[in-house]
Order: structure tokens, then C-alpha cells, then sequence
């Protein structure tokens, strides 16, 4: 039984104000990547849905002479750290079951390695799943942070992946 649904996320102010700012209609497209790529990857979909919506949740704004300036955003970013810090404290507020809270943050900070020293690094498969995820719905000048959707859609969407969530789940 999931503690915290997608939806609960979703409506809660700190997803609104942070998510919104890195792309709603990305960080639910990353979502339902991670939800296809769960079962490949042999990972709770509550989970990978979870950190695929959340991964971008620590963003900062680089922006320089109104436009993004992603070599500010390479030289100094720390968003999977932020957002690895900034999901735990939604997820655990939210009432998330701890472990799935403290998995799901090391997914977000592991998607990407913009913010991680130098080296390899060995991927659990749920970090994987939401790296691969992000990879996918990734467009050339960060395009996708900038696509809109209607926010009726969007809490459609987030329902509809709830259900889908919900059922795979049942069958377990």
C-alpha cells in the first residue's frame, strides 16, 4: 500500500513553486519514463515515479542577461544535492514511508552528474532508471525545461499515473 500518491505530491506548494520552476510538464514526462523503465530495471514504480517527477525539484535559476546560461549552470550547480535534500523533507512531511523517501533522494541526486565529483560511479538500478528517464525526455538547449502544459493536464496525467501505479502494484 503507497503511503504517498503522486497526486499529494503534486498539489503540495513546495512541488508547485520548485518543480514548476525546473518544468512541470518535464519533470512528468521523466515520471512516466521511469514508471516504463521500473519493470525493466526490476525497481518499485511508486518509487521510480516518484524520483523521476521529483529529480529536478533542486534547481536554481542561471540565468544571465534573461536567458540560460548553461555554462553558469555546469560550473556551479548543485541541483541533484538540493533536490536530493529538498524530496526527502516533502517526501518524509508527506507522511513516505522513510526508506522509500531515503531511496528515492539518492535517485535524484544520482540522475545526473552535474554537481558530483569526477570518477565512476556504480548506479543502483532505480538510479539508473531515473538517470535513463531524464536522459529521454532531455531536448537540445534544455528546451525541455521551458515545454507548458495545461494545469488540468497536468493533474490528469498525474491521476492517471497514480492508477497505473496502483494497479502494477495489486498484481504484486
Amino acid at each position: 500500500m503507497r503511503k504517498v500518491t503522486l497526486k499529494a505530491i503534486y498539489q503540495h506548494p513546495i512541488t508547485q513553486k520548485y518543480v514548476r520552476r525546473s518544468g512541470m510538464a518535464h519533470a512528468i514526462s521523466v515520471a512516466y519514463h521511469a514508471f516504463g523503465l521500473a519493470k525493466e530495471y526490476d525497481v518499485n514504480p511508486d518509487w521510480a515515479s516518484k524520483a523521476g517527477f521529483l529529480h529536478d525539484i533542486g534547481h536554481y535559476e542561471w540565468y544571465s542577461d534573461g536567458e540560460w546560461d548553461y555554462q553558469l549552470y555546469r560550473n556551479y550547480d548543485i541541483h541533484p544535492i538540493k533536490g536530493a535534500e529538498r524530496a526527502h523533507k516533502l517526501l518524509v512531511r508527506l507522511g513516505e514511508d522513510k526508506l522509500a523517501a531515503k531511496e528515492i533522494s539518492h535517485a535524484i541526486l544520482f540522475h545526473t552528474d552535474s554537481a558530483l565529483p569526477s570518477g565512476n560511479y556504480e548506479l543502483s538500478p532505480l538510479q539508473k532508471v531515473v538517470h535513463l528517464a531524464d536522459e529521454k525526455d532531455k531536448q537540445p538547449d534544455n528546451l525541455h525545461h521551458y515545454r507548458n502544459i495545461d494545469s488540468l493536464k497536468e493533474l490528469l496525467l498525474i491521476e492517471e499515473l497514480d492508477k497505473k501505479i496502483e494497479l502494477i502494484l495489486s498484481e504484486e
